[in-house]
């Protein structure tokens, strides 16, 4: 699919796998708008790039929805990449053997899995009625980022585990539904990535979280990702997936 002169909507896309990505697309041509919360670097990495940023909360249909359009005003929607997402650790019972606030749990759940539906259902609105791409028949691709948390979750991940096997799961039976309006929906299921999540920790716990890896022995890169999201934008026959970038790692309880 050539994505030359079309738009592309990156959630998260200030900073991490998303800035990498949006990156990426719009060195390959597409106007990319970076969804991202008001207090982000969004607008400064939107400037950067030329194109537009449209501070949104994931989980809002109506804020999604106006930035969908805002999207779209810079040309046929063709690229939805969802990098969105938050992994505070909760366990089920705390400290003193209490259960963990249930607030907490639903956060993660809405943050990640239902905001992830919410930017596919609005986005797929006005996907749907694009022309398809002359060359290879496309109206577009979607693309969710799950986790290998999906399948090896650990200690403290119940929450952000359901969250990223929700989007790992429901891929399949949305890429089902779209097919008929000639849209793809795939996951990318990241391993340990360099990414804000992690800048935080001490380098010496960076390169052990990295040993873990069997190949490359290090952290994955955001770029990375953002090839893999390329790939799949090129390849028009990846549909209904979820596909792994993790350097075959498995990921111990804990």
């Amino acid at each position: 699919m050539d994505i030359r002169g079309a738009s592309a909507l990156v959630t998260g896309g200030a900073s991490g796998l998303g800035l990498a990505t949006a990156r990426r697309l719009a060195a390959a041509g597409a106007a990319v708008t970076i969804i991202d919360l008001p207090n982000s670097a969004g607008p400064e990495r939107a400037a950067e790039l030329g194109g537009a940023f449209a501070a949104a909360d994931v989980t809002s249909p109506e804020q999604v929805a106006a930035a969908v359009q805002t999207a779209a005003a810079s040309g046929p929607l063709r690229v939805v990449v969802n990098c969105a997402g938050i992994a505070p650790p909760a366990k089920v019972l705390d400290r003193e053997g209490a259960p963990s606030p249930l607030d907490a749990f639903e956060r993660i759940i809405r943050v990640n899995l239902i905001g992830t539906y919410n930017v596919i259902s609005q986005a797929a609105a006005v996907m749907s009625r694009t022309e398809p791409d002359a060359g290879s028949g496309d109206r577009g691709v979607i693309v969710s980022t799950a986790s290998v948390a999906a399948f090896d979750g650990q200690i403290g991940q119940p929450a952000y585990s359901a969250s990223k096997g929700g989007v790992h799961a429901m891929t399949l039976p949305i890429a089902r539904e779209l097919a008929r309006y000639r849209i793809r929906v795939l996951t990318i299921a990241p391993g340990i990535m360099e990414t804000p999540m992690l800048a935080g920790l001490p380098q010496a716990a960076q390169d052990s979280l990295g040993e873990q890896v069997p190949y490359p022995a290090r952290l994955g890169r955001p770029d990375e990702y953002a090839q893999l999201v390329m790939s799949i934008v090129e390849n028009g026959y990846l549909n209904g997936e979820t596909i792994r970038l993790d350097g075959a790692i498995r990921m111990a309880p804990r």
